[in-house]
């Protein structure tokens, strides 16, 4: 039975620990032995480890590998890995994201690793650091990725970004395996679950709400779903109700911009009638939020493909988004959500409008949201690829 290493970079709530998990519970089935590591969620995020015990598997924490730079820590954690790849004698290392894709790989260089995979969940190559640091990080990415066997994007979108604008890689480096999820409970007891969010929140019957969920980090750009939330209530008919899902090194801040923009916040857990914008921090019943939401917002600079949308779309709610990274794969324009350009706030609001005026248009794009999430993001078909190209790569490394 071939063996594989995963290694992510976090076990913090997100695409990346889903994938990883499903992959290493379900790959079983296709004749694949899999040793899962990573390292811990960080402060300000949500810990995933219930998804790991939910699917039975045991998986070895490995603390110093963190999201930031530290020369220190991450000899540790190359230190570590190196070890495991010692001791487990893996035939294929898959890293999952930056941090573990950089010591994951170097290490199973070092080691001689038959087969050495890497799967871009995003990428920092705009919106996250300055040019000079962004070329850094592009160089060391180009030299991982001529060492590795197959890079895998996660839609057709960032295959294009990476190959053709950042050259990590030639195109027929890369192999595009879209994210999978088990979205059955975003589809199960809805009328229950809006009314449990609801009482929990205290929204009323007639409120509109208007979720957002994500970190609270400067690419993720809640600023914008503030300055929308605020121009569209001065204008708007109904009673909104922001929903702010998440949490991260921001929280202080956007709370302060709500001030600024004379948005009455509540962070206790005790919204009352005024409240205009909700901080839950982390959720794991993320299907509750959508069930009482009307609508899903994202405003993020960059995005790979986003899971908090492919959510709200199985849910059977609109989204409004900025027009950024891979969300086109996931969401189509005025069909079942609408696309605005990045950072452009009179769009945001306007795109905000409509939907929110137009009961009609709003339900022929919840039907359409349905439609549109079926076995393209399935965990079964993301094991079932995976273990295609597993036995591809295999058999031509022997």
């Amino acid at each position: 039975m071939p063996k594989v290493l995963r290694i992510i970079n976090r076990f913090n709530l997100g695409g990346p620990t889903y994938n990883a998990a499903y992959l290493t519970r379900y790959l079983t089935e296709k004749g694949f032995e899999t040793k899962l590591v990573g390292g811990a969620s960080q402060d300000s995020e949500a810990d995933s480890m219930f998804i790991l015990n939910q699917l039975g598997i045991e998986a070895e924490i490995i603390p110093e590998m963190h999201r930031s730079l530290n020369l220190i820590n991450d000899r540790k954690a190359y230190i570590k890995i190196k070890e495991i790849i010692k001791s487990y004698k893996p035939d294929i290392v898959h890293t999952h994201a930056s941090k573990a894709g950089t010591l994951g790989r170097l290490a199973a260089i070092s080691q001689g690793v038959p087969v050495i995979v890497h799967t871009f969940h995003g990428h920092v190559f705009h919106s996250y650091f300055s040019g000079a640091k962004t070329s850094v990080f592009r160089k060391i990415e180009q030299y991982l990725a001529n060492k590795s066997s197959k890079i895998i994007a996660i839609s057709n979108k960032q295959k294009q970004e990476l190959s053709k604008e950042f050259k990590i890689a030639p195109p027929d480096k890369f192999e595009v395996i879209p994210l999978g999820f088990d979205l059955s409970r975003f589809r199960q007891d809805h009328s229950e679950k809006r009314i449990a969010f609801r009482k929990r929140w205290n929204l009323k019957e007639d409120d509109f709400a208007i979720s957002i969920v994500g970190r609270l980090v400067p690419v993720k750009n809640h600023k914008l779903f503030i300055e929308s939330i605020s121009r569209l209530k001065s204008t708007c008919k109904k009673r909104l109700k922001a929903i702010i899902v998440g949490d991260g090194e921001l929280r202080e801040a956007l709370l302060k911009h709500c001030e600024f923009a004379g948005l009455k916040t509540n962070c206790n857990g005790k919204p009352d009638k005024d409240t205009d914008i909700i901080f839950t921090s982390w959720l794991r019943d993320v299907d509750e939020v959508y069930a009482g939401s009307e609508l899903a917002a994202l405003t993020s600079f960059n995005e790979g493909t986003p899971v908090s949308l492919i959510e709200a779309l199985a849910a059977g709610k609109p989204v409004i988004s900025t027009k950024v990274g891979g969300i086109e794969d996931v969401v189509n324009h005025k069909k079942n959500g609408i696309l605005v350009p990045s950072d452009n706030v009179n769009a945001f609001t306007k795109a905000m409008q409509s939907l929110v005026s137009d009961d009609n248009l709003r339900s022929e794009m919840a039907i359409e949201a349905k439609k549109s999430i079926n076995g393209q993001f399935s965990y079964n078909r993301l094991v079932d690829d995976t273990s295609r190209l597993y036995n591809e790569l295999l058999s031509h490394s022997s």
